[in-house]
């Protein structure tokens, strides 16, 4: 390999990439509130029915109506017996995992596993939003020398 195919696989690593997680959900004002209120994202002003999306450092949220999807859509939850969010677990990581836990203890939204320290040396917590996703707020790892 030369210098300038090292050069190209090198940029190629340095490429930016951004995730948006895309949730559908039953209420987009409930699920709005609970990201902006609870988990204090960023949300626009003017909430749009079909699409809002929700914002909080480098992650993004994107809330759609469940009741927007196509019946043959693969998401799409058709009845009460189907669960919304199974086999994923929304993992945020955060700075202060203390001021994030105490704030939404204060606010009162319920706790689904309370603060705990892990056995691979962080701290987190666990709860589940109005539709049923789980989100676990995390301590960020500390890369050592």
């Amino acid at each position: 390999m030369n210098k300038k195919q090292e050069l190209i696989i090198l940029k190629r690593r340095d490429v930016q990439v951004n995730l948006r997680l895309e949730l559908f959900v039953e209420s987009i004002e409930k699920s709005v509130g609970f990201y902006r209120d609870i988990l204090e994202f960023n949300a626009p002003k003017e909430i749009i029915h079909t699409y809002v999306p929700v914002k909080k450092g480098s992650v993004t949220l994107g809330l759609g109506e469940m009741k927007n999807l196509p019946e043959s859509h693969p998401l799409k939850v058709s009845n009460s017996s189907q669960q919304t969010g199974l086999g994923v677990e929304i993992v945020l990581e955060v700075e202060d995992i203390n001021d994030i836990y105490n704030k939404v203890v204060e606010k009162g939204y319920s706790i689904q596993t309370k603060l705990t320290k892990r056995s691979w040396g962080l701290e987190d917590f666990r709860l589940i939003d109005p539709d049923g996703y789980y989100i676990r707020i995390t301590s960020m790892a500390t890369i050592e020398s």
